[in-house]
C-alpha cells in the first residue's frame, strides 16, 4: 500500500468530513486535527428569534406558554447546511447577567440580539454551529411564572428540543409559524448555576435530541441545594428565588410564589412531592434513568452556594447507568471553568472537542482521555482515569474522650456531651484544644505522610438526646498553615484589567473577557468537608422519627465530597456540634446531646498512591518512579 504524507492525509480526511455538511453556496463545515474551524463568518451570522409553544400554562392566562429563543447562527445554514445547536438556557439574560462580567443581552431595532452573553456564539458560530439563548419561562421576554426547578422550568426547556426536531410549534414575532429547518436536530446545553440546573432537568426527562449537556456548579436535586437531610437552609427560598429572577409585575405571579410556600415544607424541613417534582436524580418529571445525553460535570468542592452534593451525587447516579461523561472538579468557590485561572485556553479547547465530538461525530480522543481533572491546591491539577480517586480506601477516624483522632475505638462507656445552640462554623472550629458548650473537637497528632481526602466522608455517630430532636454538624479541619483557595474572598478570583479573546467579534459584540488570578491566603486551618442533619431524619428524609429521649440511636449520614491533601506534619480534627449558623437558618433545639464515642467514627476515603517522598518506606509497595501504592493485604493506616 502506497504511503500518504500526513499532510495530504489530513487535507483529505478533511473533504470526507466537511462533504456532507456543504452549503449550496459558500463554505461547509471544516475540521482540521480534530477540531471544527472558523470559516464562517460571525459579522454575517442570521440574527433571529422565535417563541416555542411549551405544554404548560404557569400563569393560567387561558393560553399554553412560549418560550423566546434568541438565535444566532451561521449565514449558510438551512436546508443546504444543516447545523448542530448550543444551547444557554437562563432566568438571569435580564437581572444578573451572565459570566463574571455579568452580561445581559442587548436587543437591536428589530428586536434581534446584537449582543449574546458569554464567548459560546463568538467562538461556535464561525465553526458552524448555532447558538440559542433561551429566556426560561416566567423570566425576560418568555410567557408564564417561573416555579424554580418545576414543571415549567423542565417542559420549557424540553419545548426547545422538541422544536428543533420537529415536535413542538414555534411562531415569529408577527405570528407566522417557524420552522428550525437549518438544524441536524443535534442539540447540548450548557450553563452555570440555574443554567446549568436546567440542563440536567431537560435532560432527566430523557428528550431525544438532546446529545450531550454540560452542567457547570449546577443543582441536581433542589432538595439538597435548600436542604440536607431534613435541616433547612433557607426558609420560603423558591418563592424568593422566583420572584427575583421575574421582572414583571409582582402580581402577575403571586399565586404561584404563594402556593410554593405552602407546598415547601419548610416547618419540617422534610423531602415532599414538592422537592419530588424537583429532583433530577430519582424525582417525579425525570431521573437520572432516562438521561440519554453525555454529560460534562464541572463543580467545585468549595461551593457552598450549589453545595457540592449536587454533583457527586449526581455523578455517581450517571455512571451507575453508563452515561458516557467527563469532570472537572475544583477549589474555588461558584465559579465559571473559564475563570479557573491558567485553565482558560484548555476549557475552551476541551469544550470545543466535546460538543465537535458529540454533536458532529468528529473523532478526536477526547473520550479516551482521562476522565477527571482535578485541583488539588492553588496551581496544581491533576488527570485521572475517574472521580472520585480508584481504589481510595475508606478509614475510619474514631474519637476518644482524652480529644483524640485515631484508629482505635474508644473505650466502652466513653462519651463526649454538648448542646444543641446555634453556632457559627468559625466559632466551631476556634480553639480546637478547648472545651466549648456547642461542640466537640477531635485530633490527631502530627501526620508523618501526606493523605488525600478523595470522595465523600460519612459521619457515623451514636447519640442520645435530652429532646425528642436535634440539628447535628460534623466538620472535618485540617490543621496546619498552608496557602490555599481563598475561596472565601471573591470566590476565590481576582478580575484582572487584561482581556483574551476567544472567537469573533462585532463593534456591539465582542469575544474578549477580563482574565483572572486566584485568589490566594495562608490560614491556620481549612474546614473540608462539613455535613449536616436533623436527628429525627436519620432513617427518613420524607418520614421524621424522634429519637426517644435518653435512648442511643445510630445517626448516619454523608458529608459533603471533596478532592483535598492533608499535608505532612498537619492534623486532623473532627469536630462534631449542633447547628450550623454559617449555613442554616434554624435555631438550636436546645437539647443536650451525648456521643457514645465507642460506637462513633468519621469514615474518609484516602486515595491510596501518595507521592514517594511521603511514603515511609517500610509501608510501600513501589508501582513506578515517582508514585506508590499501600500495601493492598492489610492497608493499616498505624500512622496516626
Amino acid at each position: 500500500m502506497p504511503q500518504i504524507r500526513p499532510a495530504l492525509l489530513s487535507v483529505a480526511l478533511t473533504l470526507v468530513i466537511a462533504a456532507p455538511a456543504q452549503a449550496a453556496n459558500g463554505p461547509g463545515i471544516t475540521i482540521e486535527n480534530g477540531r471544527t474551524q472558523p470559516v464562517f463568518s460571525y459579522a454575517d451570522a442570521v440574527r433571529e428569534h422565535v417563541y416555542v409553544e411549551s405544554e404548560v400554562d404557569g400563569d393560567a392566562d387561558g393560553k399554553l406558554d412560549r418560550v423566546r429563543v434568541d438565535i444566532i447562527r451561521p449565514k449558510e445554514s438551512g436546508p443546504g447546511l444543516k447545523v448542530p445547536v448550543i444551547i444557554d438556557e437562563s432566568p438571569y439574560y435580564d437581572n444578573s447577567g451572565r459570566g463574571n462580567e455579568s452580561e445581559r443581552k442587548v436587543y437591536g431595532p428589530d428586536g434581534n440580539l446584537v449582543k449574546f452573553p458569554l464567548f459560546y456564539d463568538n467562538y461556535f458560530v464561525p465553526r458552524g454551529y448555532a447558538v440559542l439563548n433561551v429566556d426560561m419561562l416566567g423570566t425576560t421576554k418568555s410567557d408564564g411564572c417561573p416555579d424554580v426547578g418545576g414543571k415549567a422550568d423542565v417542559l420549557g426547556g424540553k419545548a426547545v428540543i422538541d422544536w428543533l426536531n420537529g415536535r413542538a410549534k414555534a411562531y415569529r414575532a408577527d405570528g407566522t409559524p417557524a420552522a428550525a429547518d437549518w438544524t441536524t436536530g443535534k442539540a447540548a446545553m450548557i450553563g452555570k448555576s440555574y443554567d446549568g440546573t436546567l440542563a440536567n432537568a431537560v435532560a432527566a426527562t430523557g428528550v431525544e435530541g438532546l446529545e450531550t449537556i454540560v452542567p457547570i456548579s449546577a443543582i441536581s436535586s433542589w432538595y439538597k441545594y435548600q436542604r440536607a437531610n431534613g435541616v433547612v437552609y433557607n426558609y420560603d427560598y423558591a418563592s424568593w428565588l422566583a420572584n427575583y429572577v421575574d421582572t414583571d409585575p409582582e402580581a402577575k405571579c403571586q399565586a404561584v410564589r404563594d402556593q410554593m410556600d405552602a407546598q415547601d415544607g419548610d416547618a419540617t424541613g422534610d423531602y415532599n412531592p414538592f422537592w419530588a417534582e424537583r429532583d433530577y436524580i430519582s424525582g417525579l418529571l425525570g431521573d437520572a434513568s432516562k438521561v440519554k445525553a453525555s454529560v460534562f460535570v464541572v463543580h467545585t468542592a468549595n461551593d457552598l452556594n450549589v453545595k457540592p452534593d449536587n454533583f457527586s451525587v449526581w455523578w455517581q447516579a450517571l455512571a451507575a447507568r453508563g452515561v458516557p461523561r467527563k469532570i472537572w472538579v475544583g477549589q474555588y468557590q461558584h465559579v465559571d471553568p473559564f475563570d479557573f485561572e491558567g485553565r482558560r485556553d484548555l476549557w475552551v479547547d476541551t469544550l470545543h472537542r466535546w460538543f465537535d465530538y458529540w454533536l458532529l461525530d468528529v473523532e478526536n480522543g477526547v473520550m479516551r482521555e482521562p476522565r477527571a481533572d482535578v485541583q488539588l491546591g492553588p496551581t496544581q491539577w491533576i488527570t485521572q482515569r475517574d472521580w472520585p480517586a480508584p481504589f481510595a480506601t475508606k478509614v475510619a477516624l474514631r474519637p476518644a474522650a482524652d480529644g483524640t483522632l485515631g484508629l482505635l475505638p474508644a473505650g466502652k462507656g466513653e462519651t463526649a456531651s454538648f448542646t444543641d445552640v446555634r453556632m457559627s462554623e468559625n466559632a466551631m472550629v476556634a480553639d480546637i484544644g478547648t472545651a466549648k458548650d456547642g461542640r466537640v473537637a477531635f485530633t490527631t497528632g502530627a501526620l508523618p505522610l501526606s493523605l488525600r481526602l478523595s470522595g465523600t466522608p460519612t459521619a457515623d455517630l451514636r447519640v442520645k438526646l435530652d429532646k425528642p430532636t436535634a440539628n447535628l454538624t460534623a466538620l472535618l479541619v485540617d490543621l496546619g498553615d498552608d496557602t490555599r483557595v481563598d475561596w472565601r474572598t471573591g470566590q476565590g478570583i481576582t478580575t484582572l484589567a487584561e482581556e483574551d479573546c476567544h472567537g469573533e467579534s462585532t463593534a456591539q459584540d465582542d469575544a474578549c473577557y477580563r482574565k483572572v488570578a486566584t485568589n490566594v491566603a495562608t490560614r491556620p486551618l481549612e474546614i473540608v468537608a462539613r455535613g449536616w442533619i436533623d436527628v429525627q431524619n436519620r432513617g427518613s428524609l420524607d418520614t421524621p422519627s424522634p429519637l426517644p429521649v435518653g435512648t442511643y440511636g445510630k445517626v448516619k449520614w454523608l458529608t459533603m465530597p471533596h478532592d483535598y491533601t492533608f499535608k505532612k506534619g498537619h492534623r486532623i480534627a473532627l469536630v462534631i456540634a449542633g447547628t450550623d449558623a454559617t449555613y442554616s437558618g434554624e435555631a438550636g433545639t436546645g437539647a443536650a446531646v451525648t456521643v457514645d464515642l465507642a460506637k462513633s467514627s468519621v469514615v474518609v476515603p484516602f486515595a491510596l498512591s501518595l507521592p514517594l517522598s511521603d511514603m515511609p518506606k517500610d509501608k510501600a509497595r513501589f508501582r513506578g518512579p515517582d508514585r506508590i501504592d499501600l500495601p493492598q493485604p492489610e492497608r493499616t493506616f498505624d500512622f496516626f
